[in-house]
């Protein structure tokens, strides 16, 4: 098991004006397969007190939503996982910042997502997608679709690149693979260079090297998770999302040196969070 172990409880962000569920109940059956606590949190940004409006009545309203909403989420993840212990929280501030801060002590953060488009994201309030899981100090899941539990047999993937961050999500990844029983996808994408002195072969073969190498001290530490490992050719987010149409998950890295690389996620991250139909585990390096 990693060092998220020492950390007590998943975060879950509850949405007092939407649909909770799907995300909620991921983070309950989560606390339940590794014995954490189930933390609900709901953030009320402050009111806006200024010369022209006074925002205090719509934030007394949002307060009273929030509390609400903890309620009735907390009664149905008790529902759910009548074994887990299960708190909530109501928070003053951005609900960016209250879970990025949360995630600090936290096992995992797990947040539902209403699948933006890019353009929605920037220009919404209300997504917490993105700057959640730059700013996380622990695993973020975001839950846009339900498991795809019917496959058999179920597994999870993972996008393998040999930078570190790809390293620390492999390592969550078998840990995942192992408390589900399920088998584990460790996908490397290489994408052929336009002007290189080396034959293609010579690079793909090298790929498949990289990545037979840097499994096979995970495959030795969880010898009953079922492993095989691919290097697919094209996008690497296209790929990894092809080959997660089915799974229960796909696990990547977040900002790997020298690995996928690109806006504060990360291109490949970024890309997953709009592209994947099923939850999609991003890990910082720490």
């Amino acid at each position: 098991m990693t060092g998220m172990t020492e950390r007590h409880e998943i975060v879950a962000g509850v949405d007092p004006v939407r649909n909770w569920h799907l995300a909620l109940a991921w983070a309950a059956d989560e606390a339940h397969r590794r014995r954490l606590g189930l933390r609900l949190v709901v953030a009320v940004p402050p009111p806006h007190d200024t010369q022209h409006v006074d925002d205090t009545p719509r934030h007394q309203a949002r307060t009273a939503a929030g509390k609400e909403a903890l309620r009735t989420a907390a009664d149905w993840v008790r529902a759910r996982q009548p074994g887990i212990d299960v708190t909530t929280g109501l928070a003053d501030g951005s609900p960016a910042g209250v879970l990025a801060g949360l995630s600090r002590e936290a096992a995992m953060v797990v947040l539902g997502s209403r699948h933006l488009s890019r353009t929605e994201e920037f220009l919404s309030t209300g997504s917490l997608v993105v700057p959640v899981t730059a700013r996380a100090r622990c695993p973020v899941v975001v839950v846009g679709d339900a498991e795809h539990s019917t496959h058999d047999p179920a597994y999870l993937v993972v996008g393998v690149d040999g930078s570190e961050s790809s390293r620390a999500a492999l390592a969550l990844a078998f840990e995942e693979a192992d408390l589900r029983r399920c088998a584990l996808r460790a996908i490397a994408v290489w994408q052929p260079p336009v002007f290189t002195l080396h034959t293609g072969d010579t690079l793909f073969h090298a790929e498949r090297r990289l990545l037979s190498e840097t499994t096979a001290g995970w495959a030795e530490k969880y010898p009953d998770v079922r492993l095989t490992h691919e290097v697919l050719i094209g996008s690497p987010v296209e790929q990894l999302a092809q080959a997660a149409e089915h799974a229960l998950a796909v696990v990547v890295g977040r900002r790997g040196r020298g690995g996928y690389t690109g806006m504060r996620v990360g291109s490949v991250v970024h890309g997953l969070l709009h592209r994947a139909h099923c939850p999609v585990i991003t890990v910082p390096t720490e």
